[in-house]
C-alpha cells in the first residue's frame, strides 16, 4: 500500500552527525530514578516467566537487577497480572531491592489502569491499545479520522490521569511489527506510521499536562528502526518535545545475531547522540542481556574533549536508505554486494587458513570448496600466496612487496601511489586528511582505483561517514572499503564496536566492502562477524535470518530451545526470514517483516505464518517444526543441506 505523507519531511533531526553530543532530553522521574537530562544510559530488560508466578517472577527479577539492571519490565495481559504486581513490588522491596518496576501492557487499558497503582511506569503499545488488527485497509477522510482520533482520546485518556496523579511514567512503545490497521491505512507501514503511531497517544498526554513520558521506535529490521527514531525526534523538534528515548531492535534474536543486529541499530544512534535508556532483546536469559547493553553505552564515557571534526555537507538522507553511487572496480562498487577483506598478513599463507575465511581445500579431490562465508579478498602484506587459489579470491599486497602475479592487487597509501603502476586494481588506503582536491580529482578519473578508508578517531564511524561525503562533495564515486582495526581483546566486545563503526555507514547508505582487523581475534571470529554485519544492516545476505523475540511471562512455548530446534533444521536456507514469537501480541505484525511464521497461540499450540498470512492454525508443538518444513518446501524455498564430505 502505498504511504501518505501527512506532515512535512523533516531535513534534519538535530543531531551533530560529526562530532559526538548526546541529545539533552526532558528528566523523567520513574520512582525515585531519573531517566534522561544528564544522567546516565540506564539499562533496563525484562522478566520471561509467567507473572502469576510470583515467587519466580522475584527470583528472576533479582538476577536481573544483580546484573545491573536499572528497570525491570513485567508483563501484564491482564487484570490478574496486574493485581499480581502488587504482591511482586512489595516482595521485592521487602528484600531492600528498589530497581522501579515497568508493567507491560498491549491490549487491555483497565490492566494498565490497574497496574498503575503498584508499579512506577506503565508501557503501552499504540499499535493495539486502543485498536484490533484485521490487516485490513480502511479508507478514511479527514473527517472520518479525527472521529477515530477522539476515541483513542477517550480511551486512553484516564490511564494518562491517572498516572499523572499518582505520579507514575509511562512509555508510548511502538513496534513495527503491531502498527494498527488504521496507521498503516493512512500512512503506510512506513518510519512515519510509526512515529505518527506515538505521536497521537503523545499529544494527548501534552493536553493533559502530563510528560513523564518516555518513548521508543522498535523494529526487527534496524534499518526501519533507526530512520524511526531520527524522524521521531525530528518531529518532536517541531512540535517542542525533548521527551527521553529508550533504544532497542525488537526480536534480534539470540547469539551472534542478536548481538550483531542490536549492535547496528542502537550503536548507530547511540554514535548520534540519541538515547536515554537501552533494552537489549536476546532470545536469552534476560539477565544475560544487561552485560550487553552496557558495553554498548559504557563506551561513550571516554567520548568527552575529543578533539573536533570539521563538519561537511550532508550527502545522504537520514530518514530513508540509498546506497550511495559508486563506479564499478572489478567485483567492487555499483550495484555488487559489499565485499568482506581479511588481514591474513602475520604469517606466510597456506591452504589451512583459508578455512576460517570460508574456503577448504581437499587432498584428495584436489579441489576448493567455499561456504556461504566465503570472503572475497585477503590481505597478505609481503608474501605472495604460492598455490592455486580459489577462483573467487582476490589477493591485495603491500606495492612494496607486490608481486604482479595473477590475482595479487598492490596495496598503496595515499603519499605511495605510483599512478603508472600496471594492474588491473589499485587499492589505495587513506584517511580524511588524504582526501584533498588534487587527490580525489586523481582517483575520480580512474577506473581501476579502490579506496580503503581507515580512521584512528575515537568517533570511527562518523569519521568514515564524514569522509564518504567528503568524496560525494567532490563528486568523486571512486568505491569505497571501510576499514576498521579495534584492539579489543574481549571477543564480545569486538563485535559489539565493529557492528556500530562498520555497520552504521552501511545502514547510511555508504561503503563497498568492509575490512575488519584486531589484536589476536581469530579469523574465523572476524569473518562471522563481517558477513553478520552486512546480514544486519542488509546490504548482504549470506544465511537464514531469524526474527525470534525475548521469552517473556506472555510466552507459551520455550523460546530458546525452540529457536535452536528451528535453527538446526533451516540455517541452510540461505535468505530466508523466519520469525519466531512467543504470542500473539507481536506476532502477526512481525510476520510482515518474515517470510515464515512460528507463533504461540495457546499452551503447546502453534500457529504457521506465510508473511503476514495465516496458513495453519492450532498445530500441535510436537508437529509443529517439522509442519513448518512443509511449509516451507510447499512455496518453493526449501533447499536439500549440503553434506560436508
Amino acid at each position: 500500500m502505498e504511504a501518505v505523507q501527512h506532515s512535512t519531511s523533516p531535513t534534519s533531526f538535530g543531531a551533530d552527525l560529526f562530532n559526538y553530543r548526546r541529545r539533552k532530553a526532558r528528566e523523567v522521574m520513574i520512582g525515585d530514578m531519573c531517566l534522561g537530562g544528564d544522567t546516565p544510559i540506564r539499562l533496563q530488560s525484562m522478566t520471561t516467566v509467567n507473572t502469576m508466578d510470583i515467587e519466580q517472577t522475584i527470583a528472576e527479577s533479582i538476577r536481573m537487577i544483580d546484573a545491573g539492571c536499572e528497570l525491570v519490565r513485567i508483563t501484564a495481559p491482564s487484570k490478574k497480572e496486574a493485581q499480581a504486581l502488587k504482591l511482586i513490588s512489595a516482595k521485592l522491596k521487602a528484600l531492600g531491592y528498589n530497581v522501579p518496576l515497568v508493567a507491560d501492557i498491549h491490549f487491555t487499558p483497565n490492566a494498565a489502569e490497574l497496574a498503575a497503582d503498584y508499579v512506577e511506569k506503565i508501557r503501552v503499545n499504540p499499535g493495539n491499545y486502543a485498536d484490533k488488527k484485521k490487516f485490513e485497509e480502511i479508507v478514511y477522510t479527514d473527517e472520518s479520522y479525527a472521529s477515530e482520533l477522539d476515541r483513542i482520546r477517550e480511551r486512553f485518556t484516564p490511564l494518562v490521569l491517572k498516572c499523572k496523579t499518582l505520579g507514575r511514567a509511562m512509555r508510548i512503545g511502538t513496534n513495527h511489527g503491531s502498527l494498527s490497521d488504521r496507521i498503516l491505512s493512512r500512512y503506510g507501514d512506513t518510519p512515519m506510521g510509526m512515529v505518527e503511531s506515538a505521536l497521537e497517544f503523545l499529544r494527548i498526554c501534552c493536553e493533559n499536562d502530563y510528560h513523564d513520558v518516555v518513548i521508543s521506535m522498535k523494529a526487527s529490521n534496524p534499518q526501519v528502526m533507526v530512520q524511526a527514531y531520527r524522524l521521531l525526534v525530528a518531529h518532536m523538534d517541531t512540535e517542542g518535545m525533548a521527551y527521553p528515548l529508550h533504544l532497542g531492535v525488537t526480536e534480534a534474536g539470540d547469539g551472534e545475531d542478536g548481538r550483531i543486529k542490536s549492535a547496528v541499530g542502537i550503536g548507530l544512534l547511540l554514535e548520534d547522540g540519541l538515547g536515554d535508556t537501552v533494552r537489549v532483546s536476546l532470545t536469552e536469559a534476560p539477565e544475560a542481556e544487561i552485560p550487553v547493553a552496557r558495553k554498548l553505552v559504557n563506551r561513550y564515557d571516554k567520548r568527552v574533549d575529543l578533539p573536533l571534526v570539521e563538519a561537511v555537507p550532508l550527502s545522504f538522507d537520514p530518514f530513508s536508505y540509498r546506497r550511495r553511487t559508486t563506479r564499478e572496480v572489478a567485483n567492487i562498487g555499483n550495484r555488487h554486494v559489499p565485499v568482506i577483506v581479511h588481514d591474513l598478513s602475520d604469517h606466510p599463507i597456506s591452504p589451512s587458513r583459508l578455512y576460517g575465511c570460508g574456503y577448504r581445500y581437499s587432498v584428495p579431490l584436489d579441489k576448493w570448496n567455499l561456504d556461504d562465508f566465503a570472503c572475497d579478498y585477503i590481505y597478505t602484506g609481503k608474501h605472495a600466496v604460492p598455490f592455486e587459489l580459489p577462483g573467487t579470491l582476490g589477493v591485495i599486497q603491500d606495492a612494496s612487496s607486490w608481486s604482479g602475479a595473477s590475482r595479487h592487487y598492490p596495496l598503496w597509501t595515499a603519499a605511495s601511489w605510483n599512478s603508472a603502476a600496471k594492474s588491473s586494481i589499485h587499492f589505495i588506503r587513506a584517511d580524511r586528511s588524504d582526501l584533498t582536491s588534487e587527490f580525489m580529482a586523481q582517483i575520480g578519473s580512474r577506473s581501476d582505483v579502490i579506496l580503503v578508508l581507515t580512521t584512528e578517531d575515537e568517533h570511527a564511524m562518523a569519521a568514515l561517514r564524514a569522509a564518504c561525503m567528503i568524496l560525494d562533495h567532490a563528486q568523486c564515486d571512486t568505491p569505497v572499503i571501510l576499514m576498521r582495526h579495534l584492539d579489543e581483546r574481549d571477543p564480545e566486545s569486538f563485535q559489539l564496536f565493529a557492528a556500530t563503526d562498520l555497520g552504521g555507514p552501511l545502514l547510511d547508505g555508504f561503503g563497498d566492502g568492509i575490512w575488519l582487523s584486531g589484536i589476536d581475534m581469530p579469523l574465523q571470529w572476524r569473518n562471522s562477524t563481517a558477513f553478520g554485519i552486512l546480514q544486519a544492516t542488509r546490504t548482504r545476505i549470506s544465511k537464514t535470518e531469524y526474527i525470534s523475540c525475548p521469552s517473556c511471562g506472555r510466552t507459551l512455548f520455550d523460546l530458546q530451545e525452540t529457536t535452536a530446534k528451528i535453527r538446526k533444521v533451516t540455517s541452510h536456507l540461505k535468505g530466508v526470514k523466519i520469525g519466531i514469537m512467543g504470542c500473539i501480541v507481536n506476532g502477526p505484525g512481525e510476520m510482515a517483516d518474515a517470510d515464515y511464521g512460528y507463533v504461540g497461540t495457546g499452551p503447546g499450540k502453534i500457529t504457521l505464518y506465510r508473511e503476514k498470512e495465516v496458513v495453519q492454525r492450532n498445530v500441535p508443538e510436537s508437529e509443529a517444526v517439522d509442519a513448518l518444513i512443509g511449509l516451507i518446501r510447499k512455496h518453493g524455498d526449501w533447499v536439500e543441506p549440503e553434506i560436508v564430505s
